[in-house]
């Protein structure tokens, strides 16, 4: 027998982290303990809190989901009325505990704590500056970088030291700092990764929020009031909340891949509701390549949400013909005797009865390197399918991401080396289409053109200086 390794959630990009932020409350620890369960989609493979009495930090972070992490014990070490929390998915061979969050240091600051979400571009020069000049690094993380900008500032206070800092860094940032008199957040001028606000009024005063996702907020019955802006820093303190642009807002890029995919169904990111939008990627796909057939199946969990638009504007009925195992680990011991397509269905088991003699619409959100796919494909086959078509709820990933999130190099990419009819055969479907570019912005709305489709176009919105080192590399933060 040989141990098998499970790659979670099967063949999909990974969004880099969560990050949520808590100011005013007694027991912000828990608070932040609470939203981090709400991230937890987010990262899986590290997380941590830090918190503030108004004296000192304490912090503590570790490797492993949220609830093996913070026990009771742990959280009732981590009092205060402010903290800062964080979940991560690091990049192949990187999980060492030396690159979990938030980074907790003293320094001529003062005591501050960060955590970040995004990927800075131009980490690895400010780097050996940094270095060349004497600073000494921990880990391997670009969000140590920002700390040690911080700490070599000239400036007097955290604030305008943190300003500093900003004006330095490039690419996409959502940052919560934590300081024993303030928490601060800030948002990267272009808005690549998401950042909400919200706030709870209590009788000793009001609790203001920050998360990556509002579903973050729902849990803890924080009210939504809006998003932090590209390019402010937000601080709170006891005087209240103060809200101002570290530097001018560039032209709007807010990653799409949060609406197809990464964000929760039930969460506002950017302002929008997500499970709104990809209903609406699914009407859309409907309208865009019709065919005639007899039952429309999602591939769980992600595909759910464009199945039912899709449905809906085809009038072919929607059925769960794919049952997923939401309790698999990460490893396991696969059988002496071969089994085909044994990590697939490990996570997947189809309902015979649904697909049997049927011509099936397969929808999924994404189609990354195709071989999950073909997989699954296979499988609906062998319960009895008739036909497969398989709709994916966005358009070919042709290029990598350099904004925080874990793409597949190019020569991994399906869709950057192959045609559609290609893809089709080897996934072996009868047919396959996925949904335009032109129909994506129309699903979320993008009248304006704020959102970044790097992913799908290879235009990216920034100038990238060292793209052939990011081009072999992930994103590391």
């Amino acid at each position: 027998m040989t141990t098998f390794e499970f790659d979670e959630p099967f063949d999909k990009l990974h969004e880099e982290c969560g990050i949520i932020a808590v100011y005013g409350h007694p027991e912000a620890g828990n608070l932040a303990h609470l939203g981090l369960h709400a991230l937890q989609h987010r990262g899986q493979e590290s997380a941590g809190i830090a918190t503030c009495d108004g004296k000192e930090i304490f912090c503590h972070k570790s490797m492993g989901h949220v609830a093996e992490i913070f026990t009771a014990g742990i959280l009732n070490g981590l009092p205060g009325h402010s903290a800062i929390g964080h979940t991560r998915y690091s990049t192949a061979g990187d999980t060492a505990i030396l690159n979990a969050q938030p980074f907790s240091v003293a320094c001529n600051k003062g005591s501050i704590a960060v955590a970040h979400n995004g990927n800075l571009t131009n980490a690895a020069e400010l780097r050996k500056e940094l270095e060349d000049h004497g600073s000494i690094f921990q880990a391997t993380s670009d969000t140590e970088v920002i700390l040690h900008l911080v700490a070599r500032s000239g400036q007097k206070t955290l604030p305008s030291a943190l300003r500093e800092a900003l004006l330095m860094i490039e690419g996409a940032f959502s940052l919560v700092f934590l300081a024993k008199d303030c928490a601060i957040v800030a948002r990267d001028p272009h808005g690549f990764r998401p950042l909400a606000m919200g706030r709870m009024e209590l009788s000793s005063g009001t609790t203001y929020v920050f998360a990556s996702e509002t579903c973050a907020f729902d849990l803890i019955d924080a009210e939504y009031i809006g998003d932090v802006e590209p390019g402010e820093m937000v601080i709170v303190d006891a005087k209240g909340m103060h809200r101002e642009f570290y530097t001018v807002p560039q032209k709007r890029a807010q990653c799409v891949f949060e609406h197809v995919y990464f964000s929760r169904p039930d969460s506002i990111v950017f302002g929008r509701s997500v499970q709104h939008s990809r209903e609406m990627m699914g009407r859309m796909l409907a309208q865009q390549m019709p065919v005639d057939a007899d039952v429309v199946v999602p591939i769980p969990d992600s595909g759910v949400a464009a199945a039912l638009g899709y449905a809906h504007a085809s009038g072919i009925p929607f059925r769960h013909g794919l049952i997923r195992n939401h309790y698999v680990g990460r490893t396991f011991i696969e059988p002496s005797q071969a089994i085909r397509d044994f990590g697939v269905r490990l996570k997947l088991n189809p309902v015979r009865e649904i697909l049997k003699g049927k011509s099936v619409v397969l929808v999924d959100d994404s189609l990354v390197r195709g071989t999950t796919s073909q997989k699954i494909v296979r499988m609906v086959r062998n319960a009895g399918a008739r036909e497969v078509h398989v709709r994916i709820s966005c358009p070919p990933t042709l290029s990598p991401c350099f904004y925080g999130v874990d793409t597949p190099t190019k020569r991994e990419l399906i869709a950057a080396n192959n045609s559609v009819e290609e893809i089709r055969q080897f996934i072996g479907a009868d047919t396959l289409d996925y949904l335009s570019l032109e129909n994506l912005g129309k699903a979320v709305v993008d009248d304006d053109q704020r959102f970044c489709y790097a992913c799908y176009t290879g235009n990216y919105p920034t100038e990238l200086v060292n793209i052939e080192e990011l081009m072999v590399s992930r994103p590391n933060h």
